[in-house]
């Protein structure tokens, strides 16, 4: 067993995704965790699930993990505070400047308080989703502020806690983080819903259409609304000025559409596109290196065990797969296995593939 960096006892309270996840990972550090929740339930299944233990009399963590939503991270992490005088107390909530906001109006002791916020997630909630490996790869966001007594150790602790998550820590105040998480999280989550929407009413032979393009641009949509509307409404500033800026570039687009055939219409639509290309282009690769991947896409036919046996023939190759993804439309005899790879061994692949019997549908060229 890896030693973990994490000086326990841990306790978080809230035991739904984030809590959950966390306390596994800890757990399989041989970390001490305790779960604590307003509801028992959600304790004795986080519990079940091997995440920790349930808080006993004499209990005294050296950190604190508040994990519960938005609108109560204030109220709790100064419970917290005057409840463990000696302990750290960090939040994993998704906003940073309205619980710091809130604490100081509370007159809270926020020298032992830094926020904090891991960058993932998954769209199903509770312990039942929960993983150790949530984090891997993933950045961790520290939000330190003036009040803390002493930031070095603070910082200590908690970067201790994401590297021992397998997460990469970053050092953001409250309000840098609130612009950057609207502009890569919030914005996304808006925009993905309202494309979602569009599918309410639309035929059933409109959605049997649907490829990988759409489940790309919606999967998101299939998050907790009860749990976005606070996110939202809590980092509403910064939201707003992005959908505005998103609602001009929107309406430039539609306007050259309305009448294709007018002077310069398409080269707005074309540039709007290029615009996209150079935007996606600085979205960080695999576990947030700055690199890309070349993909290419291998039929699969819809019998067990042929995934498994193009993945292991692709190990024998010599090729590290750098991601994965499937589509699979039900009815279909075949998967499509999108298959992202190093840009230098692709036509390698493709040539070793071909040989073996492989179809390839497509490549990143």
């Amino acid at each position: 067993m890896t030693a973990a960096r994490t000086q326990g006892p841990v306790r978080i309270v809230g035991a739904g995704l984030l809590g959950a996840s966390i306390g596994l990972a800890l757990r399989a550090l041989g970390v001490d965790v305790i779960l604590a929740d307003i509801s028992p339930a959600s304790v004795r299944l986080a519990v079940d699930y091997g995440a920790g233990r349930a808080a006993a009399a004499g209990d005294a963590p050296k950190l604190v993990i508040v994990c519960v939503p938005p609108d109560v991270v204030a109220q709790t992490v100064a419970a917290e505070l005057a409840t463990y005088p000696e302990a750290l107390v960090t939040d994993v909530a998704s906003v940073k400047l309205a619980p710091l906001g809130e604490l100081r109006a509370m007159g809270a002791d926020i020298s032992r308080y830094v926020g904090s916020h891991p960058m993932a997630g998954r769209e199903r909630g509770g312990a039942i989703a929960a993983r150790a490996d949530l984090f891997v790869g993933r950045p961790w966001v520290i939000a330190n502020h003036d009040d803390i007594s002493d930031r070095r150790a603070a910082d200590t602790v908690l970067e201790s806690l994401a590297l021992d998550l397998g997460a990469a820590p970053v050092e953001l105040d409250a309000a840098e983080h609130d612009r950057s998480v609207a502009l890569v999280s919030h914005v996304p989550q808006v925009i993905s819903s309202l494309l979602a929407t569009r599918l309410v009413d639309a035929s059933d032979a409109a959605v049997g259409l649907a490829g990988q393009g759409l489940r790309d641009t919606t999967r998101i949509a299939g998050s907790q609304p009860e749990l976005w509307v606070q996110i939202l409404g809590a980092n509403s500033e910064q939201v707003v000025g992005i959908l505005e800026r998103y609602r001009d570039d929107l309406d430039g687009v539609i306007a050259a559409l309305a009448t294709p055939s007018a002077p310069g219409a398409l080269r707005v639509v074309a540039e709007s596109l290029a615009r996209g290309n150079a935007g996606v282009a600085r979205i960080p690769g695999k576990h947030g290196i700055a690199k890309h991947f070349s993909t290419l896409v291998v039929l699969v036919d819809d019998v067990p065990g042929q995934l498994a046996r193009l993945l292991t023939e692709i190990g024998s190759i010599g090729v590290n797969v750098e991601d994965l993804r499937l589509e699979h439309s039900p009815g279909a005899q075949f998967g499509l296995a999108e298959i992202s790879v190093v840009p230098e061994i692709e036509h390698h692949l493709i040539a070793e593939l071909n040989e073996r019997g492989w179809k390839i549908a497509g490549a990143s060229e």
